[in-house]
């Protein structure tokens, strides 16, 4: 009986000892853990270009072309009430603002930003973040023309934007294959096209383009390419496309920080909102 209860008061010594060590190391590990958790932002406050710096890199500033850009910016809930008088008077002449992401967020800001450019003579238009992994593409495309996506043949709309780039909240490719990325923008551009009428434009980056979509080019014949790019020259477009509508050169502009080119005259932009 001795024995056994020395055995056992060594077993305890152990047992105690594991829980001691299991504990210390649960206390040296939580704030690893807890400092990841912190950097995935908040669910809708993706914005177009959030990841172009971080994957991409920053290379410069445009290079002035010979053909004639018009400037333009885009904006979310990040820039609240913007300043249009100030924009319009520094040249910006169309902008693009965020209606929503997903099928659970909408702008709090986008009556004042849409609203607003029009009203001080700009020609504008709507975009949805895309998370194709929380719902199917024509899901968020319907909800996406629901709240501010629509389009009217005013002159002054443009088509509504798919920005369809890096996932701030977790895998970069949102968990799909390359062929199921591609299936996903399919349901979302037709879905859109079948309740506005209008090829969406499609924003994004060559590099994640690539990677997530394997460079798929059948879209290129329909929808208009905004390139994001924060470098001298856009560089390699993604596949089929042989030029770009859009150009988001820098997110460090005047006024607000997403400023891009349009590949033309003002006419060719006024063009584009006329279909």
């Amino acid at each position: 009986m001795l024995v056994h209860r020395s055995g056992s008061a060594r077993g305890r010594r152990f047992a105690v000892t594991g829980i001691l060590l299991a504990a210390f190391s649960l206390v040296f590990t939580l704030p690893a853990d807890a400092a990841s958790a912190a950097d995935v932002p908040a669910r809708g406050s993706a914005h177009m270009g959030m990841g172009v710096a971080a994957h991409d890199g920053e290379h410069g500033t445009p290079v002035p072309g010979r053909a004639a850009q018009t400037e333009g910016v885009d904006v979310s809930s990040h820039q609240g009430n913007v300043a249009w008088s100030t924009l319009w008077n520094s040249g910006v002449k169309w902008a693009y603002a965020k209606a929503t992401e997903g099928t659970y967020y909408t702008n709090p800001y986008f009556a004042q930003q849409y609203n607003g450019s029009y009203n001080v003579g700009m020609i504008r238009g709507a975009y949805h973040f895309a998370t194709p992994d929380t719902t199917s593409g024509a899901t968020q495309a319907n909800y996406f023309v629901d709240h501010g996506g629509g389009w009217s043949r005013d002159g002054k709309t443009l088509p509504g934007a798919l920005d369809i780039e890096w996932n701030p909240y977790g895998a970069t490719c949102y968990g799909k294959s390359q062929s199921g990325m591609v299936s996903w923008i399919r349901d979302f551009l037709n879905t859109y096209k079948a309740r506005t009428g209008r090829d969406a434009v499609i924003y994004t980056a060559t590099s994640w383009w690539t990677q997530c979509t394997g460079n798929y080019g059948g879209f290129a014949a329909s929808n208009p390419l905004w390139i994001a790019r924060y470098a001298s020259t856009v560089g390699t477009l993604p596949a089929g496309w042989g030029y770009y509508t859009m150009w988001q050169y820098t997110s460090s502009g005047p006024t607000v920080g997403d400023h891009n080119k349009f590949n033309g005259a003002l006419d060719r932009v006024v063009a584009l909102a006329n279909g």
